[in-house]
């Protein structure tokens, strides 16, 4: 299947990912509180950027079956949106407030010039990276829980089966809609550097 063959290809950017300081401090309960608000505000503005891109792709899809999927996406977006908003009450986050980081606007600038101007197969490609990574940090991480863990929020919101069972029906609406070349590989390998990048972002304005 496609989506098997571009997530191997791309397992390297994965286990960076797992292996990056943020993850790891998520991972230990480590991770200063401040760097864990930035990320938070960051991926709400990501977020919204990641509804209109699905409703883009889903305006360009030939078939109302495909229209329908990305259109239920968009429902999972708005309900992660909901769990950013719970994060903020607990940890004072402004939501109203974001300015978005380098790191998070070169990839949600990205993700919507894709859907703008690829067809829904490229924008799939360039979103899909996102969901299967979440759910297999979220797994990876399951797998040593930390005593009073302050991020044990996150960790069992990506571990969820519910989170893998969007991640998969992604990747199978992915594997109907588009079709291997280079641009699908390219969108799909460039939004897992993305997703290093957005990381690394919240620790170097901690730092």
């Amino acid at each position: 299947m496609l989506h098997d063959d571009l997530w191997t290809a791309n397992r390297d950017l994965a286990h960076a990912c797992l292996a990056h300081p943020f993850v790891r401090g998520l991972a230990d309960g480590s991770l200063p509180r401040a760097a864990f608000a930035c990320y938070v505000a960051q991926d709400a503005f990501f977020l919204q950027a990641f509804f209109r891109a699905y409703a883009l792709a889903a305006a360009k899809c030939k078939r109302a079956e495909e229209a329908e999927c990305f259109h239920r996406f968009m429902g999972g977006v708005l309900d992660e949106l909901k769990v950013h908003k719970s994060y903020s009450a607990g940890w004072g986050i402004d939501l109203s407030r974001v300015e978005p980081l380098a790191a998070t606007r070169a990839y949600t600038d990205f993700l919507l010039r894709t859907a703008w101007h690829a067809d829904a197969g490229q924008t799939a490609a360039a979103m899909a990276p996102c969901m299967r990574l979440y759910a297999f940090l979220g797994c990876e991480l399951a797998k040593t829980p930390t005593p009073d863990n302050p991020y044990d929020e996150w960790i069992t919101n990506y571990s969820s089966a519910e989170f893998d069972a969007l991640a998969g029906e992604v990747e199978s609406l992915l594997d109907r809609v588009a079709t291997d070349g280079p641009g699908v590989r390219d969108a799909y390998r460039y939004a897992m550097r993305c997703e290093l990048d957005f990381f690394s972002a919240p620790l170097e304005v901690e730092t």
